[in-house]
């Protein structure tokens, strides 16, 4: 029951201009609404996307740490050896990146620390991963882990 094809899009076209005739809804001024209850709803406009600026500022934060500790580090190597004038570039770089900033990383520094020791394994902030396989009970013939993860010393032979 095959039509030809120019019959089919003749029965189309007469459906489409019997429900909208001209193929358009003609409305009044006072009928354009944003919205009322037969309009359908409508997506909220893309946002443009924002820098993340957390990222970047503790980035600063470690790099302020690192100046703190190249700081630390020069008496020890001394100021006027090959390495302690090294050590004295490294610091001019990262205050050319602080810059100003110096004082406001200096005061979430210590929180940061606190971050970081928040987040190693004996400090209590191990993944559920490793407290749950911590937890576990033992498997027969299977060598123990000892804490804090990592294998096992290979015994030498005497």
């Amino acid at each position: 029951m095959a039509l030809p094809q120019e019959e089919m899009m003749k029965m189309i076209a007469s459906q489409r201009d019997q429900a909208t005739p001209g193929g358009m809804v003609k409305t009044t001024d006072e009928e354009v609404v944003m919205s009322d209850a037969t309009t359908p709803p409508m997506a909220a406009p893309m946002s443009t996307p924002e820098p993340k600026l957390g990222s970047k500022e503790s980035a600063m934060i470690n790099l302020s740490m690192a100046m703190d500790l190249l700081n630390q580090s020069l008496p020890g190597i001394g100021v006027n050896s090959m390495e302690g004038k090294k050590v004295l570039d490294a610091i001019r770089v990262i205050t050319g990146i602080l810059g100003p900033n110096k004082e406001r990383t200096d005061e979430l520094q210590p929180t940061e620390i606190l971050n970081m020791l928040q987040t190693l394994p004996q400090a209590g902030g191990a993944t559920p991963e490793s407290k749950a396989m911590s937890s576990a009970p033992a498997i027969p013939g299977m060598m123990p882990t000892p804490p804090g993860g990592g294998a096992l010393p290979i015994p030498q032979p005497i």
